[in-house]
Parts: structure tokens; sequence; C-alpha cells
């Protein structure tokens, strides 16, 4: 490590020599963006998807007329994928960003995070489905502890052949084991590309439907920065991770340890609001498989 002086200074400069010398000497606390225009294509809405500054911002926009939507350039099978999104500020009720993983054909594999707009001062609900072999019906519901449309908060997705995890803020918010021993199908033969989209869903998402799009409050914005994959890249045929090998990809074995069990355990705890493993008017005969399996587990 380098040392640096300054003798008339007195000690006055030391403090900031030691901060400077800290950040240059510690590369994994910068964050480094990639380039949007690399690694993802708008794919509709006739010019409300936006990439800007440079390749490190990109905004979808919503009006009466359409919505907006993008996708990742590259298919995974597996993967640990992070974005940064702010969220439509005030009165966003009948708007959904979306932002998920799917596969393609009649018989897909999905991973979604669905942001339901809300009216002004009321908290959005993040709303969480998976998706196997063309079946869902696997939604938690979330509210979060803090205003996603004030700054950036980075919602994740961790993908891998022991389970799938959402994350925000790099905090646990649900799993989903794979349970293929049992029975039940887990998303692992479909390699899945990441989408996302600002769209209108006034017909459900706000309170059931019943509050609808204001339009007078449009243009919608959602904003995207600081894409993160590393997936298993899929190309031709063949994943980029051979064998599954975890000597470079740690996250393909990575599980939640006890730490992360009782973060995960306090969201739920505190801020789920729907639980389809839970729901008894919705499955009067019993729950799904999976829901059974994971209480006796």
């Amino acid at each position: 490590m380098a040392y640096l002086f300054c003798a008339p200074c007195g000690n006055a400069l030391f403090p900031f020599v030691l901060v400077f010398l800290f950040l240059i000497s510690t590369p994994s606390m910068v964050a480094i963006a990639g380039n949007l225009y690399q690694d993802v294509d708008v794919t509709w809405g006739d010019g409300r998807g936006k990439i800007l500054s440079n390749g490190q911002l990109l905004t979808l926009s919503l009006d009466s007329a359409s919505g907006s939507g993008f996708q990742s350039k590259n298919q995974y099978l597996y993967g640990k994928i992070d974005m940064q999104i702010k969220l439509v500020p005030g009165n966003s009720a009948g708007t959904v960003t979306a932002y998920y993983l799917r596969s393609e054909g009649s018989s897909w594999d999905e991973i979604d995070f669905e942001f339901l707009g809300n009216l002004s001062g009321d908290p959005y609900i993040v709303h969480t489905n998976v998706y196997t072999q063309g079946k869902g019906d696997r939604e938690q519901q979330f509210y979060l502890w803090f205003d996603p449309t004030a700054h950036f908060h980075t919602y994740s997705f961790l993908w891998n052949p022991a389970h799938v995890v959402f994350y925000v803020d790099g905090r646990p918010i649900r799993e989903y084991r794979n349970l293929e021993s049992f029975g039940i199908p887990y998303p692992k033969n479909q390699p899945m590309r990441l989408y996302s989209s600002l769209w209108n869903a006034d017909d459900w998402a706000t309170r059931g439907g019943a509050v609808k799009t204001d339009w007078s409050q449009a243009p919608f914005t959602a904003s995207f920065q600081n894409f993160r994959a590393n997936g298993c890249v899929w190309s031709n045929g063949v994943s980029s991770c051979k064998s599954n090998s975890t000597s470079h990809n740690a996250w393909l074995s990575q599980q939640l340890d006890s730490h992360n069990q009782k973060r995960l355990k306090w969201v739920q705890m505190n801020y789920m609001i729907y639980n389809y493993c839970t729901d008894v008017k919705r499955f009067p005969q019993g729950f799904p498989m999976e829901c059974t399996v994971r209480t006796k587990s």
C-alpha cells in the first residue's frame, strides 16, 4: 500500500488519505455497471423504451396508447440476475412493472417479479410467481419496507439446481426449492431470457381492478440500471457452464445459510400479504404438494 505525506497539513489530510486508499484498494466495493446497449434489446413500445446515458440507464414508459418492454440478449440455464429498478412514482394505480425470467414455447418456465401500482401514498405490492411447464398459480405477495419510487433498489433472482430465491437489496424474500424427488416439477431444462415491461393492467392490478389507471398522470415511467448476469449462457444448445462446474460459479451451489433463513422469515412474517400455500378458500381440498412438503421439511 502506498503512503501519502503532507507535512504542512499536519494530520488534517490523514482521514481523507485513508478513505482514498481504502477505495482504491477495495475494488469490490465499487459498482461497475455493464453497458445496456450490449446487454439488452428494447423490443416493443414504439420509442417508449429508451437506453440513455451512454448505455447506463434504461427507461420504460406507458401511456394510453401503449406500454414498452425490453429483453436480455442472452438466454440462461441457471443464473444470478441483478438489476436496479426505480418504480413509477405518484399515482401508479393500474400499472404493472414486470421483471421476470421466461423460456419459450407453450410449456414454458417462468420466474416473476411484478410490481403492482398504487394510489399515491399507498404501498406497492410485489407479486411473485413461479411457473413450471406452463403451470403457475404459485403466487406470493409482499409489501416493501421502503419507498421503491424514491431511489433505485436491487431486485435479484438466484436460480440454480437446488432452488429459486427472490431477493430485494440482497435480502431473500421468497424461496422455491427443487422438490423433484417428491414428483414436483422444477424449472431446470429450459433456458430463460430476462424480460421487463411496463403495461396497463387496471382490470386486476390495483385492489383487484377496483382502481383504474388515471391517464391524466401519463406518461408513467420506470427506470432501470446496473444489469448484472452471472449465468450459464445458453447458445446453440450448449451451456457456458461446463458440467455445472462451481469452480468459477459459486452461485450454482449457493444455499441460504442460517443468517439468510432468518432474514427470509423476517420478511415473510412482517411483509407477506398473500401466500397461496395458506389460501384455504382457493384450495379447499388441500394445498398443492410443494406446500405440504415445505411444511414437513
